[in-house]
């Protein structure tokens, strides 16, 4: 397995062509948040934002329209029950973060529905938490696409069928190769299953066991792939700036809170960017 190391930053954030505008940056849509749990959503949008995406639109609860415009005017919103043009949020993305905090009730199924039905071949679909318990539970065919599930070890269980003691590298592969899929597996040495191999994240600390980091870490992997054009080494610069961040947090904290993580990414990425 092939360690990922700050060499992966420079190698992906590159310095903003001086003619580029929002529209180079991507277009990311996450759909996310029910009543009880919108406060998933909200960190996954911001992490979006703040890692650069150039236009976020969030999908979520009407109730949590109010905290998300208040915390996060940059981010354009819409709600749950706006059908017609949830799908043409949809087909405008390049990529599409479902999962933050969207519960497992009938509408949650219903959304993440939409979105596989709705997503095309040239887009990068995430997805998170929920939507992966839900695929656990559900037959359904995958659309042809670029996916990315980021579930921690008890997800992976569940769409994988792998007990988290049988987690092994050609075991978590395996299962890989027949998603077709990229797999972030959280744990606390991230590893990340694509194609071309396997990958463990060289950083971390028990500063971020609390909620919340997986949601950020959603949003940011959105943020990153849509202005990135490499993919895999989107995916791991965001895994690894994710954990920098961290690190450097804890060097002063004894609890690294996914906000703070958020607040200090685009100066860790300013700090960490290749000329050109």
């Amino acid at each position: 397995m092939k360690k990922i190391t700050k060499a992966i930053l420079p190698n992906t954030i590159r310095q903003r062509p001086v003619d580029s505008y929002k529209g180079t940056y991507g277009r990311v849509v996450l759909i996310g948040g029910n009543r009880n749990f919108g406060g998933a959503i909200i960190m996954a949008s911001e992490a979006s934002v703040y890692s650069g995406a150039g236009l976020v639109t969030t999908i979520t609860d009407s109730a949590n329209q109010a905290s998300l415009h208040a915390r996060l005017p940059e981010a354009m919103v819409t709600d749950f029950s706006q059908h017609t043009q949830i799908t043409s949020l949809i087909q405008s993305a390049n990529v599409v973060v479902v999962g933050p905090g969207l519960g497992d009730d009938a509408n949650s199924i219903e959304q993440l529905k939409n979105v596989l039905a709705t997503v095309t071949p040239s887009q990068i679909v995430i997805i998170d938490g929920s939507a992966i318990s839900i695929l656990a539970s559900n037959n359904w065919n995958l659309p042809t696409t670029n996916l990315i599930f980021t579930p921690h070890q008890m997800e992976w269980q569940r769409l994988s069928g792998i007990k988290i003691a049988d987690q092994t590298e050609t075991a978590n592969q395996q299962i890989r190769n027949q998603l077709n899929a990229t797999v972030v597996l959280k744990s606390h040495r991230t590893e990340i299953y694509t194609e071309t191999g396997c990958f463990q994240n060289t950083l971390g600390t028990p500063a971020q066991a609390t909620g919340g980091m997986g949601d950020t870490l959603a949003g940011m992997i959105g943020g990153f792939t849509a202005q990135f054009a490499d993919t895999t080494n989107a995916v791991q610069a965001a895994v690894y700036t994710h954990s920098a961040i961290a690190e450097q947090l804890a060097r002063n904290q004894y609890v690294v809170l996914p906000t703070q993580i958020i607040h200090e990414i685009p100066k860790f990425m300013h700090e960490n960017q290749a000329s050109n």
